[in-house]
């Protein structure tokens, strides 16, 4: 059996990064995810978007590493923003109404329910972009 592979690019500009997941978030990958966070912060980084379109997988250990680091975040005065979740991880974002907590969810995310009705609201402008280049892949380098 294989072993799940995440790859981390990170691109910086100002006291903003873009990171870009790409691969699997589970168990085993998901220290290399606290770590690419943390480092962000470390750095002097405030504003986080983390593009998860490359994303093939990402279990509730995935989602908990991105609440904390939302929540080291806030506390430094910064935001973290999770953008282009897989559609079972936007479910499990949605189920556990943490939506609030990762702002900027530009894919039709549905807002936390208003007593149990599901509300889709319109896409969220797009994030930035810039040209990316490996930072970590599948270690800490």
């Amino acid at each position: 059996m294989p072993i799940p592979q995440l790859n981390v690019y990170r691109h910086d500009r100002g006291s903003r990064a873009l990171l870009t997941l790409a691969g699997e978030i589970d168990l085993d990958t998901v220290p290399l995810v606290r770590e690419s966070l943390e480092e962000c912060l470390h750095g002097g980084i405030r504003t986080i978007d983390v593009d998860l379109t490359p994303v093939t997988f990402c279990d509730c250990s995935g989602l908990n590493a991105f609440l904390r680091a939302s929540q080291l975040t806030t506390a430094a005065g910064g935001s973290l923003r999770l953008h282009y979740p897989p559609p079972l991880t936007a479910r499990l974002i949605d189920l556990t109404d943490s939506g609030f907590l990762l702002r900027g969810l530009p894919f039709g995310h549905l807002v936390p329910p208003l007593r149990g009705s599901l509300v889709p609201t319109a896409p969220a402008s797009p994030h930035w972009l810039a040209p990316i280049a490996p930072a970590l892949s599948g270690g800490v380098l």
